[in-house]
Formats: C-alpha cells, sequence, structure tokens
C-alpha cells in the first residue's frame, strides 16, 4: 500500500507542478509586493506551523488574525481545503472590501465559486478524493496538507527568488 500511495502522490505533486506551473509564478510575484500574511484552516493550519515554525522558516511572513489590522499594501496567501470552506469565504469577502490582495491555494470543488471570484489567484490542489482504492470501491488516502505544504514550498521558493534578484 505504501508503494501505491507514495507512486499517486508523486503524481499528484507532478500534475501540480505542470498544471499550475504559471500560476507559482503569478502568485509568487503577487505575494512578493507586500508584507505576506498566512491563513490557513483545519489541517492546512500545517502550512502556517511551517512557515513559522520550521527548519527554514519563511522570514517576514505573519499569520494571519484579522482584516482590521491589514492594509491594501499587505498580501494573503490563504490554504482551505476546499474553495468551498464557509470560515475561508468569510476571511475573503473581508480582505476583498478592504481591497487586500488574496491568493488561495484549495481544491476547486466548482468553477466559478465565490471564493475563486474573490481571489487575485488560485492554485487548485486537484485533491478531489483520496488517492488509494479500497476493496469497496472507496477512496482514502487524502494527503490535502502534504499537497498544500508541496505548493507553499513551491511559492515560497519563487517569492524568495524573486525578492533576492531585487536585492542584487
Amino acid at each position: 500500500m505504501l508503494k501505491m500511495f507514495t507512486t499517486q502522490l508523486t503524481g499528484l505533486f507532478k500534475r501540480l507542478e505542470e498544471k499550475e506551473e504559471y500560476s507559482f509564478e503569478d502568485g509568487a510575484r503577487l505575494l512578493a509586493q507586500g508584507s505576506i500574511y498566512i491563513f490557513a484552516t483545519k489541517e492546512m493550519k500545517a502550512v502556517e506551523f511551517e512557515a513559522m515554525e520550521g527548519a527554514e522558516p519563511f522570514k517576514s511572513v505573519r499569520v494571519f488574525k484579522s482584516a482590521e489590522e491589514l492594509t491594501e499594501a499587505d498580501r494573503v496567501l490563504m490554504f482551505t481545503r476546499y474553495s468551498s470552506d464557509v470560515e475561508a469565504l468569510e476571511v475573503a469577502k473581508q480582505l476583498n472590501d478592504k481591497g487586500i490582495p488574496l491568493v488561495v491555494v484549495a481544491t476547486v470543488v466548482s468553477e466559478g465559486d465565490q471564493l475563486q471570484e474573490l481571489a487575485d489567484l488560485v492554485i487548485d490542489l486537484r485533491l478531489t478524493k483520496g488517492l488509494l482504492p479500497d476493496e469497496e470501491g472507496n477512496r482514502y488516502g487524502y494527503p490535502s496538507s502534504m499537497a498544500a505544504l508541496f505548493v507553499y514550498y513551491g511559492l515560497k521558493f519563487t517569492v524568495e527568488e524573486i525578492l533576492a534578484e531585487y536585492e542584487d
């Protein structure tokens, strides 16, 4: 089972890299233009912890607490399991009302949903079901936080490259 999971996970990462290649670049450019705040729901808090407490913290990134503390010069990087998440949608509305740019990382559940409309950019995790089949034909093994961490690192590396170019 572990071998099958590894194969499926590798395929997921490859699809993200191929299908969202330009979104990584565009998202990083948007984020590099201001102070970055991370907002995450449920298991996606793993990304917050990695950004703040990991072996290589994302310098100058802060954890989002409320839209009131932000200005138009700030940027928010949002991680949520699905684009239909109610908590994420509420925060996105607040950010939109204040004109604060938003990059969302989530599995898009329906094209043109409200979170997509409010975001400046959406990186679709494309994780609509578990990666492994069971004996009844169902699927399990839903590594949403692993996929989110993959995207986080892609964005982090690209933002750091962009900022390094400006420092030279």
